[in-house]
C-alpha cells in the first residue's frame, strides 16, 4: 500500500517518517550471523550495522524479528518496518519490487554435503539428488531456472519457515542430501556440524544488500544508508566488523572441530557446573571461561605439560602460589585461579580499549605475558595501526619471532604467531558455545494453524465470536 502524507497524495519520505517517530525498525531473522539475544544483550552482525545506522539518524532502534524469508518481506510490504537486513542477495527480482542500499559484504551460494557420501562437483552431479533450499531464496530462484532447462534432472524440496542451520540439519542427519546456503552462513555453521562441507559453490559471489519498504518516498533515507556503508567501508569499521563477527571461523580444521563438538557432550557435562559457578562470581561470561579451559587442558583437570604447567587452567606453580591455588588439579580451584589471572590483566590494560578487544587482548597477555603484549601494540604502532584493535595487533604479534624486530622493543623475543592461535582458537570455541547453546534455546517458529483447519474455513478471515 502506497503511504501518503496528510491525505494529500504525496509519498512520505520515510526518512521524515522514522525522525519524526523516533525509531528506526528494522526486520531481520533470528540466526547467528544476524540477530540473536546473549545474557539479555543484543547481538549479531547485522543488529551491529543496524544499531549504528539508528545512532547516526539520532533515533532508537526497534529490532522486529521474523522467522523466514517471506516474513522479512511481507513486513516491509505491510509497513511493518523501514528496512530488512539478514544477508540478503540483491536480485533483479529483489530491486525489482523494494529499494536496496549499496553492496555492504558479499558471499557466495554454496551446495553442501555430508562428507563420507560421493562429493558433488557440479550441478550435474546432484541429478538424483535430493537438495533443500529455502524456499522463496535467491538460491531457490538459482535452482528453478535449472529445473526449468531440464525438468528431470534435479529433485528440489523447498523449505518454508526454515533457516539455514534447519537445512543443514537436515543433510547431517540423512534427510537429504544437499542444501544450498550462503558461505557467510555456512562458515559459521560448519563447526556445529563438523560432518558437512562445501561440495561446489552454485554461482559467483553476490551482493549483500539491506532492502527498504516500498511505497514510500525512499531518496533520502537510501542516500544516508549508502553514505553509511560507503563511509564504514572506507575507515575500515566495516571490516573490523567482519572480523569481530566472523573472524575466527577459519581457526580450526575440520577434525579439531570434530573432535570440540565431540568433547561438549562427553567431557563438558561434568564441569558445566563447576565453570558457570565461577564465571558468575567473577562476572565472566562462561562460554569464554569454558572456552579458555578448552584451550588450556581440553576440560582435563589432570592435563600437565612437559614444562609442568597442569591442571584446567594449567597454571604454573609459580602463578598458582601467587593467585593462592594450593590444589592445581582441583577444577574449581584453578578455574578460580585462572578467572582471576585474566580478569586482573584485563583491568591492567589501558582504559580506552573498548570490547570485545579488551578481551582478546588480554587473552593474548594470558598466553604471551602482558609484556611481550605491549611490545606487540608498540610495533602496531610504529607501523600505522592501531594498538587498541585486536585485528591490528594479531597482525604484528608474529613479529616477536623476527630478530630485526624483537632486538627493538623491551622485552625481547615471544612465540607470537602461538599467541595469535590461542586467541583465535578460544575466539572460535566461545563462538560455537554461544550458537550451539542459542540454537538449542532459540524460540519456536510461530505454529501455522491452516492446515489444521476446516478445508472451509483456510484462507478466510476469522472474526472473532
Amino acid at each position: 500500500m502506497l503511504a501518503l502524507a496528510g491525505g494529500c497524495g504525496r509519498p512520505v519520505d520515510s526518512l521524515e517518517a522514522i525522525r519524526e517517530r523516533g525509531e528506526l525498525r528494522f526486520v531481520t531473522r533470528n540466526g547467528p550471523t544476524t540477530y540473536y539475544r546473549e545474557r539479555g544483550e543484543a547481538a549479531g552482525f547485522e543488529y551491529d550495522l543496524a544499531r549504528r545506522f539508528a545512532q547516526e539518524l539520532g533515533v532508537k532502534l526497534a529490532v522486529v524479528p521474523v522467522f523466514s524469508l517471506d516474513g522479512l518481506f511481507t513486513a516491509l510490504r505491510r509497513g511493518e518496518a523501514d528496512i530488512a537486513g539478514a544477508g540478503l542477495t540483491l536480485t533483479p527480482e529483489r530491486a525489482a519490487a523494494f529499494p536496496a542500499s549499496t553492496a555492504y559484504h558479499q558471499q557466495r551460494p554454496q551446495v553442501i554435503y555430508r562428507t563420507g557420501s560421493a562429493r558433488p562437483r557440479g550441478i550435474a552431479d546432484l541429478e538424483g539428488l535430493e537438495v533443500v533450499v529455502l524456499a522463496g531464496s535467491s538460491h531457490d530462484r538459482l535452482l528453478a531456472r535449472r529445473e526449468a532447462e531440464d525438468p528431470r534432472g534435479l529433485r528440489v524440496r523447498r523449505v518454508d519457515g526454515a533457516d539455514p542451520l534447519d537445512l543443514l540439519r537436515q543433510v547431517d542427519r540423512g534427510n537429504a542430501d544437499a542444501a544450498v546456503v550462503d558461505s557467510v552462513e555456512f562458515a559459521i555453521q560448519r563447526h556445529l556440524l563438523p560432518q558437512l562441507a562445501v561440495a561446489f559453490d552454485l554461482a559467483t559471489e553476490q551482493d549483500m544488500v539491506w532492502y527498504l519498504a516500498p511505497g514510500s518516498k525512499n531518496d533520502a533515507l537510501l542516500e544516508r544508508l549508502d553514505e553509511f556503508f560507503e563511509r564504514l567501508e572506507r575507515g575500515g569499521t566495516l571490516a573490523a566488523l567482519r572480523e569481530a563477527h566472523f573472524g575466527q571461523v577459519n581457526a580450526l580444521t575440520r577434525a579439531g572441530s570434530q573432535t570440540f563438538v565431540a568433547n561438549i557432550s562427553s567431557r563438558l557435562p561434568a564441569y558445566r557446573e563447576a565453570i558457570e559457578q565461577v564465571a558468575r562470581e567473577h562476572q565472566l561470561d562462561w562460554a569464554l571461561l569454558a572456552a579458555m579451559a578448552y584451550q588450556e587442558s581440553h576440560w582435563d583437570p589432570e592435563a600437565i605439560s612437559p614444562t609442568g604447567v597442569r591442571g584446567m587452567m594449567m597454571l604454573t606453580r609459580a602463578t598458582a602460589r601467587d593467585l593462592g591455588v594450593p590444589d592445581r588439579r582441583d577444577p574449581l580451584q584453578s578455574l578460580r585461579g585462572g578467572a582471576r589471572y585474566f580478569k586482573n590483566l584485563r583491568r591492567r590494560l589501558p582504559g580506552d580499549i573498548a570490547e570485545p578487544d579488551r578481551t582478546w587482548l588480554a587473552l593474548a597477555a594470558y598466553n604471551i605475558g602482558m609484556g611481550h603484549l605491549e611490545d606487540a601494540r608498540i610495533l602496531t604502532e610504529r607501523a600505522g595501526g592501531d594498538p587498541h584493535r585486536w585485528r591490528d595487533v594479531m597482525a604484528h604479534l608474529p613479529k616477536l619471532e623476527q630478530r630485526a624486530f624483537y632486538n627493538t622493543v623491551r622485552h625481547g623475543y615471544a612465540r607470537g604467531r602461538e599467541a595469535v592461535r590461542y586467541v583465535q582458537n578460544i575466539r572460535h570455541y566461545y563462538s560455537v558455545l554461544q550458537w550451539r547453546f542459542i540454537a538449542e534455546n532459540r524460540p519456536a517458529p510461530p505454529l501455522k494453524v491452516a492446515p489444521l483447519l476446516p478445508e472451509q474455513l483456510r484462507g478466510r478471515a476469522l472474526r472473532a465470536l
